[in-house]
């Protein structure tokens, strides 16, 4: 603090300093005596007074941070002003931002020295002011100030900060209109570019995840949901033509939208399931013929993952995912001369017996693998389960390339080597 006298600081600080003084007065004086009015006029004068006291404040922060206050400790204004006053540097930048604000919105300044908005109030209209698109005509700027600060008469904050973000649809309709259509095309087109989706085992039987897509695809698929959690909500009601289709918020507990996602992966139209590698993607299910007549051992997936046998024999029958019985009847695997490329069966028998790619050291899993014939097809050999096996795309080109040979090694896994 200054050690100068009165009379020779700044009208400003004087004040500020008288104002600390006249505080520290009534600071300790018991206030169990005021009336139910009184009480009710001071917090209504206080509440003005501090508005008041926020506008000295960031028009003062305004003239340090033009003078330089704090450059020689070498720190910003708002972090000098930070340091001394223990206020937060989220705070401290908050305030120096409306201070910015309010140097080039008059109106709103003086409304809150006159200390009729509040200081949360004034933030929101100019941020509300500050989102208009620069291409509006002359005036509408001055319209939407004068209709928000209208608006605070009424209205806290928050709902005021709703009035903001459609204050150009009341001034100016039809700039409204071009702005919607110009931010809902970036929005969407962001939301494209950000799109993303990732899941992990927790290695006890569960899956998590996070994703992030357009508003459009989470609200397709919320609704797909909803009508599977929530069936009677979208039954057509009598002399309707249209399903109700409001959301039972209420009603709409995590479990049974997770029991929902969950029906709704295992009940996806097999015809619908996109295909790789030449195969559906498809989850491929390998369990004993007793496992599927009733006994206890495990059944395994094409991933790595295993289920238990009640979970296997739940689901053998469900679209999208292949159930292969070992030593129960299956489809003819060996179709010779007859055709060219693998069959789908074929390609999910060796998915079985290979586990993924077989070439020495590579985990690609089956369905990003080619079937390639050990025998080549165009030199008589086969098109059957015993002459195939499954590569990756890379190491299929290197069965291919005359750089190379390959050869297998004990375990029938195939090993390269660069032709000299």
């Amino acid at each position: 603090m200054s050690a100068l006298p009165l009379s020779q600081e700044h009208r400003v600080t004087a004040v500020a300093r008288e104002l600390c003084a006249l505080l520290g007065e009534v600071a300790g004086v018991p206030v169990w005596s005021m009336s139910a009015s009184d009480a009710g006029d001071a917090l209504v004068l206080l509440t003005r007074a501090r508005s008041q006291l926020d506008a000295l404040l960031v028009r003062v922060l305004g003239q340090a941070t033009a003078a330089g206050t704090g450059a020689e400790a070498g720190l910003s204004t708002s972090a000098w002003w930070s340091r001394e006053t223990r206020t937060t540097r989220a705070e401290a930048n908050r305030t120096s931002s409306l201070a910015s604000a309010l140097e080039r919105y008059d109106d709103v300044a003086g409304a809150l020295a006159a200390g009729s908005v509040r200081t949360d109030q004034a933030r929101v209209i100019v941020d509300a002011l500050d989102a208009l698109p620069s291409t509006v005509e002359s005036g509408v700027p001055e319209a939407a100030t004068s209709f928000l600060l209208a608006k605070a008469v009424e209205h806290d904050a928050k709902a005021l900060g709703v009035l903001g973000r459609r204050v150009l649809e009341v001034v100016d309709p039809v700039a409204a209109d071009a702005e919607e259509a110009r931010r809902l095309e970036a929005e969407e087109a962001d939301a494209r570019a950000r799109a993303s989706f990732t899941m992990v085992d927790d290695g006890h039987g569960q899956s998590h995840g996070r994703f992030s897509i357009p508003t459009l695809h989470g609200e397709v698929l919320r609704k797909h949901l909803l009508a599977i959690a929530f069936p009677s909500r979208f039954r057509r009601d009598p002399g309707s033509d249209a399903a109700s289709t409001a959301p039972p918020e209420r009603g709409a507990t995590k479990r049974r939208m997770g029991l929902a996602f969950v029906d709704y992966i295992e009940s996806r139209p097999v015809e619908s399931v996109p295909s790789a590698g030449g195969l559906p993607a498809t989850v491929v299910v390998t369990m004993d013929l007793d496992t599927l007549t009733g006994g206890l051992k495990a059944a395994s997936l094409d991933t790595g993952g295993r289920i238990s046998a009640g979970e296997a024999r739940r689901i053998a029958c469900r679209a999208g995912i292949v159930p292969v019985v070992l030593g129960g009847p299956s489809v003819v695997l060996d179709v010779g001369r007859r055709r060219r490329f693998h069959s789908e069966a074929q390609r999910v028998a060796m998915g079985v017996r290979d586990g993924g790619c077989t070439a020495a050291g590579c985990d690609a899993p089956p369905a990003f693998c080619h079937a390639h014939h050990d025998d080549a097809w165009a030199r008589g050999g086969r098109t059957s389960v015993e002459n195939g096996r499954l590569l990756c795309p890379k190491h299929h080109r290197l069965v291919h390339d005359p750089a190379f040979q390959h050869g297998l090694d004990k375990h029938g896994q195939v090993l390269f080597t660069r032709r000299t």
